[in-house]
């Protein structure tokens, strides 16, 4: 290649950008085509995508995953699909956003490709201004196959009762679209037999889906059985788990040094409570320890005032102080 690179001056382009002779080695490898860009049109797309407000400094990065974006002919192939993610935009320099973490979406089809996942999205029930923040925020969504891929992630949810026509499964998948890169055999399905094994009944399985899909794409044995277990470690019943787990589904995925062990101990320690408190509460683990926990906890001690965990934290702070007149 370097030869041909040197007569049409592409060499050149990459020597001035500072790539090495390495980086320059391994886009050749991944595209041929690269023999026969010239250096103005190489230019030309660089400099697009900088207009677009992607960093310079970030170029050599994505070019390396993706060296083809160099390949496409500007007018035709780049403003178009760039123009089209750009009327899918909500906050500013999103479209850059998603093109640096994965700036393959650029080789894609507009007509064959985003169009048609846009229409899948929409008749799912996908909230209309939601898609595009949904594609942007998982940019590689547009790589997946609607027949391979995403209609089995929507049987999957729909086996679990939510469905296609209503809304639910649309409004799961902008809530979050990671769940669309996971495997429903490796990954969902057996999230889904291990909730299953806690306890937790259909409708709290429709919940977890509903409210906190990313608890379907943890691994079962490196984080979710982990979490079910130490939950059991600190005094928790078999019954207890599949309460915490069936009112607050994120108990399985939050960190159990860092999040559950320290209100477990400011429950026991400073509140004085036992966890049984906190097995009729799940929504105990949601709130901040120091802003929530901690702020209330001495604002009633001051008071002398003892009450549920309910009572506590089911209000936001004005009608709290005003619950308990605290001045």
């Amino acid at each position: 290649m370097e030869t041909n690179c040197q007569s049409n001056g592409i060499m050149w382009f990459f020597k001035d950008r500072g790539f090495d002779d390495k980086s320059i080695q391994e886009m050749s490898k991944k595209c041929k085509r690269l023999e026969d860009v010239n250096r103005e049109k190489a230019s030309e797309n660089w400099d697009y995508l900088k207009s677009i407000g992607i960093q310079e400094r970030k170029l050599p990065t994505i070019l390396g995953k993706c060296p083809k974006i160099l390949t496409l002919d500007l007018h035709e192939k780049l403003v178009p699909m760039v123009n089209c993610l750009t009327s899918l935009e909500t906050k500013p320099k999103e479209v850059a956003s998603a093109i640096t973490k994965f700036p393959h979406i650029l080789l894609h089809s507009l007509e064959e490709k985003l169009c048609p996942l846009l229409a899948f999205f929409e008749a799912l029930g996908a909230p209309e201004k939601q898609l595009g923040k949904m594609i942007l925020l998982n940019p590689r969504i547009v790589s997946y196959s609607i027949e391979t891929k995403l209609s089995k992630i929507v049987d999957f949810l729909a086996d679990m009762g939510l469905t296609k026509d209503g809304g639910a499964i649309g409004r799961v998948m902008v809530k979050h679209p990671f769940i669309m890169g996971y495997s429903v055999e490796k990954r969902l399905r057996p999230t889904l037999e291990f909730l299953k094994s806690l306890g937790l009944t259909e409708n709290q399985l429709k919940g977890v889906a509903m409210n906190f899909p990313e608890v379907l794409c943890r691994d079962v044995e490196k984080i979710l059985k982990p979490n079910a277990e130490y939950l059991k470690s600190c005094g928790f019943d078999s019954g207890q788990v599949a309460a915490l787990v069936g009112g607050y589904p994120p108990v399985l995925i939050k960190s159990a040094s860092n999040s559950l062990g320290p209100r477990i101990r400011f429950l026991k320690e400073v509140m004085g409570r036992g966890i049984d408190e906190v097995a009729e509460y799940p929504d105990f683990f949601r709130h901040g320890l120091k802003k929530r926990l901690e702020s209330r906890q001495k604002m009633l001690k001051r008071k002398d005032v003892r009450c549920s965990l309910s009572e506590m934290f089911d209000c936001n702070h004005g009608k709290f102080l005003l619950k308990f007149s605290i001045v």
